[in-house]
């Protein structure tokens, strides 16, 4: 559990971004684990399965909550629940690294900052399709919508992300 709570949490909150919601998922995912503990004991997959239960049960628990969602995202500038989010430890491996580590961990937070302010139907798609590197067609089947709303609920997230990161004066983009 130890070895992997960060990336089950991380994925969680991605995925919903709200902590409490992310939290309950990741001790659903480990009373998972915990049911089949004998043979994920030894597995050299236990990563990838963690992984995709982590995903799985964020979509069901998103599809729950569809009526939540909005249809469209026209509304980019009402605010979202903006919690805040968590800034997360990175582990540097050599000191000669540790400045372009520091600038990468900072671009990541900026990121998940930025993505934390998009809707959920905006965010949910290019987090699965950039992140997770699912197609359209694997995004439109989990979350049970038409290919065509994946690609447009991820170019307006694209579109949207891009003004959020250039309010940033370090992301400022051409």
């Amino acid at each position: 559990m130890r070895d992997y709570q960060n990336m089950v949490f991380a994925t969680a909150y991605r995925l919903l971004a709200d902590e409490a919601e992310s939290q309950d998922i990741a001790q659903e995912v480990f009373l998972k684990a915990y049911e089949r503990f004998d043979e994920l004991r030894d597995s050299p997959t236990v990563g990838g399965w963690l992984k995709v239960v982590t995903r799985n049960l964020c979509l069901s628990h998103l599809t729950r909550h569809r009526s939540r969602w909005r249809l469209f995202s026209e509304l980019v500038g009402k605010k979202e629940d903006d919690s805040g989010g968590e800034q997360y430890e990175e582990q540097f491996a050599a000191p000669d690294t540790l400045q372009p580590a520091l600038e990468s961990a900072d671009q990541r937070a900026l990121l998940a900052e930025a993505l934390n302010k998009l809707p959920r139907d905006q965010r949910v798609p290019l987090v699965l399709f950039y992140i997770e590197e699912m197609t359209y067609r694997e995004i439109a089947k989990s979350l049970k919508i038409s290919l065509a709303k994946v690609k447009v609920d991820i170019h307006r997230g694209r579109l949207a992300l891009r003004r959020i990161l250039n309010q940033y004066p370090e992301c400022r983009m051409a």
